[in-house]
């Protein structure tokens, strides 16, 4: 990187207000991520937590995790607290439970634009888009196809469209027709430059991990100093269930630790396949792979902000295909909530399914999915708009739809519901109408009509003749008509035009330089 000395200060990280947006395609919810007012749903009984913790304790502590990254080794070898043998790391309960408490139980992360700022930790509650499917449908293709540069940026311009959309995750579909060696830099150079909210880093090598720091650093107008002062970005990694972390997401995560970068581990375990078949056991094991991991990154620096995610479904046990959205991953994030709040850590969940498109099969697993995060009190949920075929799909049309539930959770967490004032008990009124009449005219009505109800922007509450007159247009096709209003009508929040040249000239360096190897 260059000196820091010679970079200037600049303003214009900041971009607009939180609610800029292109013409409004649709009324929506304004920017104003979720404080979840719900007690959260424990299904564990206290005899069940420490059954749980006692079997993911002993997973450390008698059967290990395989490191397969040498660094990471040698970096826990050094704390005296593991026993290490090659690449298996075997550690005590008590030292665990003493790293994982220097993780801090919130922390914040501030993009380019500070209004975007997310808390991960405490009661609040962020969503963001869907991560890294490879492949895309929409209603005007009426195809599954290979993901392109045009269809993630359609995708990132949703993400910024949508106020109930709070981070954007990684390529919300990967562009295959951008080489791997350089596909980070294109689809970060249009995440930074067409969304001004929390990006994401892919722990896929060195050089991926190291380049985007220094854009979201460049897009942010800070120096080295101001970058590492706080979170401005994140990452996710996962384990190689069962009980192995690989090179090249270790190599990451200790990367961005060291500059003290937001982190979130997520074992994806499968129930029946790569962890037990019963959900405690799939739970312990998952929890075992995450907080070793935590304790790499507090290892490594003490106090970064580490949230445990939570990706524990079954299979289908005729077909061994994974399931989503089922009773049993609802169960499975409940109690894995219950845990992280045992262990005082942030959580992260998901919002996901097994349709392979925007269908009835879609909505409710993927409502099941975002409730139960809802219920267990996480406070990342991921691909929380647009995911299908268990994460091999992106559709815009399912993004759009899936927002319409982000709404719904939204307005559902809004404490007015729940006012118990005066006004809200409302005898006045009552008495006021009496046993005659209604309600529809009276001044306590009229003074919140407009307020007191959510209005959807894609449901269609008219009757079927109504409906059938209009055009009898299902779900899905109204969702695709919002989703080309909104690709029409975008404009990308602004950026100082310095910034936007510098960043096209890392770019276009890098990319000189090879970009980033594609063999891990």
């Amino acid at each position: 990187m260059p000196d820091t000395a010679l970079r200037r200060k600049r303003s214009g990280g900041r971009a607009g207000n939180a609610t800029r947006r292109g013409t409004a395609v649709i009324d929506q919810m304004p920017w104003n991520p979720p404080i979840n007012i719900d007690r959260p749903v424990e299904p564990l009984t206290d005899e069940g937590i420490a059954a749980i913790h006692d079997g993911a304790m002993r997973i450390l502590e008698e059967i290990g995790i395989e490191f397969l990254n040498p660094e990471a080794v040698e970096i826990l070898r050094g704390t005296g607290g593991c026993d290490i043998n090659g690449e298996n790391v075997r550690m005590g309960r008590d030292f665990v439970m003493e790293m994982i408490a220097k993780a801090p139980s919130a922390f914040t992360i501030t993009p380019r634009n500070p209004d975007h700022a997310i808390t991960i930790g405490g009661r609040h509650l962020n969503f963001g888009n869907v991560s890294s499917p490879p492949s895309y449908w929409d209603m005007g293709i009426g195809r599954k196809v290979t993901g392109t540069r045009e269809m993630c940026a359609n995708l990132l311009k949703l993400s910024q469209y949508f106020n109930c959309v709070h981070f954007v995750g990684g390529y919300p579909v990967e562009p295959q027709d951008v080489h791997a060696s350089v596909r980070h830099l294109d689809v970060l150079y249009d995440k930074l430059t067409l969304t001004d909210k929390v990006a994401h880093a892919y722990c896929l090598g060195k050089e991926r991990v190291e380049d985007v720091m220094e854009m979201v650093r460049i897009a942010g107008g800070l120096t080295d100093e101001e970058f590492e002062a706080s979170p401005h970005m994140y990452s996710n990694i996962n384990s190689t269930s069962p009980l192995k972390h690989d090179f090249p997401m270790l190599d990451g995560w200790i990367r961005l630790a060291r500059r003290n970068q937001g982190l979130v581990v997520t074992p994806f375990t499968l129930a029946g396949a790569m962890a037990p078949v019963t959900m405690a056991g799939a739970v312990a094991q998952s929890l075992a792979e995450g907080l070793c991991a935590i304790v790499l990154a507090q290892a490594i620096r003490p106090g970064v902000g580490c949230a445990i995610g939570t990706f524990t479904s079954n299979v289908d046990m005729k077909s061994g295909a994974p399931a989503f959205g089922t009773p049993e991953y609802m169960r499975a994030t409940q109690m894995t909530g219950q845990m992280a709040r045992f262990y005082g850590l942030p959580m992260r969940a998901s919002g996901v399914c097994a349709a392979n498109v925007p269908d009835g099969q879609a909505m409710w697993e993927t409502s099941n999915s975002l409730w139960s995060a809802v219920q267990s009190g996480a406070h990342m949920v991921y691909h929380a708009a647009g995911w299908l075929e268990g994460g091999l799909i992106a559709s815009p049309e399912k993004f759009i739809m899936d927002c319409e539930i982000l709404q719904h959770i939204q307005r559902y967490m809004d404490p007015m519901l729940t006012a118990t004032g005066p006004d809200d008990i409302a005898l006045e009124a009552v008495r006021e109408v009496g046993n005659q009449g209604h309600f529809f005219g009276i001044q306590h009505t009229q003074d919140r009509y407009t307020t007191a109800f959510y209005q959807p922007f894609l449901s269609d509450w008219r009757n079927f003749e109504a409906w059938e007159a209009a055009g009898a247009m299902w779900t899905p096709q109204r969702a695709h008509q919002v989703f080309r209003d909104i690709i029409a009508s975008f404009e990308a929040p602004p950026m100082d035009d310095g910034i936007r040249d510098e960043l096209a000239a890392f770019v276009a360096r890098r990319k000189e330089e090879g970009g980033a190897p594609t063999d891990f």
